[in-house]
């Protein structure tokens, strides 16, 4: 071997040890980002659907999932006096904090839907879960308040209780299948496919109305009783 093939054997070498070192190198990747987030396994949480105002009666614009469904029913709720006598048990549940009497207004085929912000999580109770919302303080996101953008974290009975007891203790009056409330910066609708009523408190001048209120009640029958399967608050937002 002369001096002038050495170099070149030598070379040779190099370029086929880095491709041997290449192809022996694990390939690095980078691991998806988690999407999984903790959930209570007594009180789930929905997905709002969409809203779209409609004028004059309110209906719904929205498909929600097969079990929230409407039981076809026989009894009409705005001439049933049952119903009405419903919303008066509403209203006596929320201000004497009586929990078995809130869980017999629970819907028993579709739970009740609480949502406190129309756009904000929805968490479902079931009857059982009911008796003790005026008792537990277990707490969740209730979703982003309107101008702050702050989440409302709290307990039913810390964070919604005193919005419906407000309502339920001013001059308020109800229409049936009509979502009555005063100027919004947003659109107003019920997002459900059922029947409800409106608790409504229309303000005050000293607040130039703007101090409006709504609770929405979706109500079912299920053999011939009213029941609650959803509530959900509107009011004026920045």
């Amino acid at each position: 071997m002369n001096k002038k093939t050495l170099p070149m054997l030598l070379i040779g070498f190099a370029v086929l040890t880095a491709v041997f070192t290449a192809c022996a190198s694990p390939a690095t990747t980078t691991p998806p980002p988690s999407g999984a987030t903790a959930t209570s396994p007594f009180i789930p949480t929905a997905t709002l659907f969409p809203l779209t105002l409609t004028p004059g009666v309110i209906t719904p614009m929205a498909t929600l999932p097969s079990s929230q469904t409407p039981v076809p029913s026989t009894s009409n709720i705005c001439t049933d006096p049952k119903v009405l006598a419903l919303i008066d048990s509403l209203k006596s549940a929320v201000l004497t904090s009586d929990g078995l009497l809130l869980s017999s207004l629970v819907s028993p085929t579709r739970d009740m839907d609480v949502a406190f912000f129309r756009d904000g999580t929805v968490i479902t109770y079931d009857q059982e879960h009911a008796k003790f919302l005026f008792e537990t303080t277990f707490e969740v996101n209730w979703g982003p308040e309107p101008g702050s953008g702050a989440d409302k974290t709290g307990s039913f009975h810390d964070v919604v209780v005193p919005e419906l007891a407000e309502v339920f203790n001013q001059p308020y009056t109800l229409h049936c299948n009509e979502l009555k409330h005063g100027g919004a910066s947003y659109d107003v609708s019920w997002p459900y496919e059922g029947n409800f009523y409106s608790i409504y408190f229309p303000g005050t001048e000293a607040n130039g109305l703007l101090d409006w209120h709504t609770w929405v009640a979706g109500i079912e029958h299920v053999n011939g009783k009213p029941y609650i399967y959803a509530l959900m608050q509107f009011f004026w937002e920045p």
